[in-house]
């Protein structure tokens, strides 16, 4: 029960804080999505919102938003129900999780939540904000559109780019975990029980998150065109990575890194404090039991 509230809770704010930064996460998929062999749609960042709220109004920039909304607490479920069950095997004799074992176990978590949750959420997300673009959009909402995608691509087309996915997803949670791990441990020294302010844990949380964008941003763009409307013009994984390198070079593979700059920050530094808060919770609870 206890494990289940944290998860919730974890969910929820997730949930939140997607509801207030989505439009950013839209730019960002709108901009990864805008081929520089097409020619390109989009000027910018302010150019992909002022086209957006003059076409769809400023609910167009939420177009999108439900499937990650759904998402979120089963997300937060097996990414943290994995990562505690992998961290409480990894642990030395004190306790202590190093910054090597933290990395491994948040790779386990990324490549789990990848899998269950993540790539038919974004697959979803996805098709939801090209579809909006196209001379005639097609989802009329989430359930609609989920509908019409499995009745034209059966369960397979909500599973679009897993491999990108697992490698994005992956390389996240294991640098997020290895960079929040390493700063813990080199905040609280020799004292393993020293006390962590929870605005110390968010600002954590946010250079964990900023150091995730940078690292892994090229898989992104390569799990967005992968489950974008014409993902069926790539053989595979690596197809669309050549692809994108041979007509849009380097730089195409880091699209939208600013718009995923804000909210990956604001998210990871969320979640994490509420994490942490919680499990301290739970620990005196569990203590004092």
């Amino acid at each position: 029960r206890a494990l289940t509230s944290l998860l919730v809770a974890c969910g929820i704010a997730g949930g939140i804080e997607i509801c207030i930064t989505f439009p950013t996460e839209y730019v960002k998929t709108q901009l990864q999505l805008d081929e520089k062999a097409n020619p390109p749609k989009y000027r910018g960042i302010s150019d992909c919102v002022k086209q957006t709220v003059q076409s769809h109004g400023v609910k167009g920039l939420y177009r999108g938003l439900s499937s990650l909304l759904y998402g979120s607490i089963p997300k937060s479920a097996v990414r943290f129900g994995v990562f505690e069950y992998l961290s409480n095997q990894a642990r030395d004799e004190s306790g202590r999780l190093d910054s090597t074992r933290g990395l491994l176990c948040g790779l386990g978590a990324g490549v789990f939540e990848a899998v269950l949750v993540v790539c038919p959420m974004e697959t979803i997300k996805v098709k939801f904000i090209h579809d909006q673009t196209s001379a005639n959009p097609k989802y009329k909402g989430f359930f609609h559109g989920v509908r019409e995608i499995i009745r034209a691509q059966g369960l397979r087309g909500t599973y679009q780019g897993l491999t990108a996915t697992v490698l994005k997803q992956g390389s996240n949670q294991a640098i997020r975990f290895f960079v929040m791990t390493s700063l813990k441990n080199w905040y609280k020294g020799d004292n393993p029980n020293k006390y962590i302010n929870p605005l110390v844990t968010g600002v954590f949380g946010a250079v964990a998150g900023a150091a995730s964008v940078f690292g892994n941003t090229p898989l992104d763009v390569i799990k967005t065109r992968m489950q974008g409307l014409e993902a069926h013009k790539y053989k595979n994984t690596l197809d669309c990575a050549m692809r994108i390198l041979r007509y849009e070079g380097l730089a195409a593979f880091y699209k939208g890194t600013v718009p995923r700059l804000g909210r990956v920050c604001l998210d990871v530094a969320i979640v994490f404090i509420i994490y942490e808060e919680v499990v301290k919770v739970l620990n005196k609870v569990w203590h004092t039991d």
